[in-house]
């Protein structure tokens, strides 16, 4: 098959992309801006001019910001670790780093839900040590939905990142310490930079995958609202479906813009790719 003919193979995929995933999404973001056959952008003002909306919408941000960090910072060091071994012990940290995306998500937030609780695991051990009086106000707040989704996709950067880590030459670190260089300092001036476009994809797919959950934010959060479970408020409980398809669209918005940072971000930190 000639190489231009090659092309037509992607034909299929690309269009159940666009008939189910691009024309619903443009539908969607249409729809906010002619809710009753004339343009308006007043949906939009209604929300960002709200404290409330606001307040949720930050919280959601520093939610998914805060989790896409704990993942770089834990996975970051297991990924190296796991990239350093034989095949065979690789592919076993592999399975291992895996086997929790294999777990409903509702079960895992059930089992942070009783550890968290105030009657918990966590509570009654601190209290049995003799370092907490009254039991921890934990759950039902935005740090046990940042506990419950680091959990959640804290395997997504470890694997993304061991792809990356391995690729790296062991020899470049050796040679950066026969210049002089320290290990923590070769570590940091070759690994790290050579690993950002690993940070870079990990980092995005955490935070989008943060800023759109529902389920663990639902159990975990409670009355916490972040943007997921509010769009689910004003679509099924107040019967809103044009406020929900705004909430949908900023929801998208933000996506877009994050990518598109994270992006700049990379070619700045890495401008040869």
């Amino acid at each position: 098959m000639k190489k231009k003919y090659t092309y037509l193979l992607l034909l299929p995929g690309l269009l159940f992309l666009a008939v189910f995933m691009l024309m619903p999404i443009l539908l969607t973001i249409g729809s906010t801006f002619f809710p009753e056959g004339s343009f308006t952008l007043g949906g939009y003002m209604q929300f960002f001019k709200d404290p409330y909306f606001l307040k949720i919408l930050l919280t959601t941000l520093r939610v998914s910001l805060v989790t896409t960090a704990m993942c770089v910072i834990v996975g970051f060091p297991v990924a190296y670790y796991i990239s350093r071994q034989s095949p065979r012990t690789k592919a076993v940290l592999l399975a291992l780093a895996i086997f929790p995306l294999l777990t409903s998500p509702v079960v895992r937030s059930f089992s942070w839900m009783i550890i968290l609780g105030k009657n918990g695991l966590l509570n009654r051990s601190l209290s049995a040590l003799g370092m907490i009086d009254q039991p921890l106000e934990i759950l039902y707040t935005p740090a046990a939905m940042m506990i419950g989704m680091v959990h959640l996709f804290l395997p997504l950067i470890v694997i993304t990142l061991v792809g990356v880590l391995e690729n790296i030459d062991p020899d470049l670190l050796k040679a950066a310490e026969s210049l002089g260089a320290s290990r923590l300092k070769a570590f940091f001036r070759v690994v790290v930079p050579l690993s950002v476009p690993g940070l870079i994809v990990g980092s995005i797919l955490v935070f989008v995958g943060s800023l759109t959950a529902y389920t663990t934010p639902a159990l975990l959060g409670g009355k916490q609202l972040v943007v997921s479970t509010f769009l689910y408020q004003n679509a099924i409980t107040l019967n809103d479906w044009y406020s929900a398809s705004v909430i949908a669209a900023i929801m998208i918005v933000v996506t877009l813009a994050v990518i598109v940072l994270m992006n700049a971000v990379a070619n700045k930190l890495n401008p040869k790719g």
